[in-house]
């Protein structure tokens, strides 16, 4: 009985440390049973520099946000988008490798999508492209002007986003009120004073509601 209990608990293990894999690109392999998540960065990461610095906001630190949204339940995918990357055609990018993970087995409510300002707005858009209901998309400080502007665009499924209260980019619910697909919605408000270099950093005021929401 004892060897079985640590065969059983060598196997849970194992499984769990292979679904802790961060990706720059899309993974060559598919595990149908894991958990998914594409974390979309702002669009000052965009181009060369990893850790640009913002003259008001100080340093976004892409590496450090990828290294503390990283967890043993789930695969991140994390790509650096190239300078003056399109939105639309970003989004669509995104949408596609979502198929390609449905299309390999992968669950829809096994994949997350979050994004920050424009990486928020992507993630948005990848959102309206895909129609899914059971896709989770997390929303950091990003239902502002692209969203705003196109008022056609819609998104779908579990929904949660994260607002600073001294940022002048502020609540989804404007999205939530216009699209007729969302199955479910919940939005907190953190009031760092950070403005919207508030999520620069991993702080644990967005990082945790973030996680908890993932694994739920």
């Amino acid at each position: 009985m004892k060897n079985v209990c640590v065969v059983t608990l060598l196997m849970f293990t194992s499984t769990l440390l292979s679904a802790a894999e961060l990706y720059t690109e899309f993974p060559n392999a598919i595990n149908k049973s894991e958990k998914y998540v594409f974390y979309s960065h702002g669009y000052i990461v965009e181009g060369e520099n990893e850790k640009p610095v913002h003259p008001r906001w100080g340093v976004y630190d892409f590496p450090l946000i990828k290294k503390h949204l990283s967890d043993d339940f789930y695969n991140l995918i994390a790509y650096h988008r190239a300078a003056r990357s399109e939105p639309f055609h970003s989004a669509k990018r995104l949408a596609n490798d979502v198929n390609r993970l449905i299309e390999a087995g992968v669950e829809p409510a096994n994949i997350t999508l979050i994004g920050f300002s424009r990486g928020g707005a992507l993630s948005i858009l990848a959102s309206n492209e895909l129609k899914n209901n059971y896709i989770r998309v997390i929303v950091l400080a990003g239902c502002a002007g692209l969203i705003k502007e196109h008022s056609s665009v819609q998104i779908y499924g579990n929904v949660r986003s994260i607002y600073e209260t001294s940022d002048q980019v502020g609540s989804c619910q404007f999205l939530i009120d216009r699209s007729e697909s969302v199955t479910s919605f919940e939005e907190i408000a953190i009031s760092t004073g950070k403005e919207h270099g508030a999520f620069y950093l991993p702080r644990e005021s967005w990082i945790k509601p973030v996680k908890n929401w993932i694994v739920q």
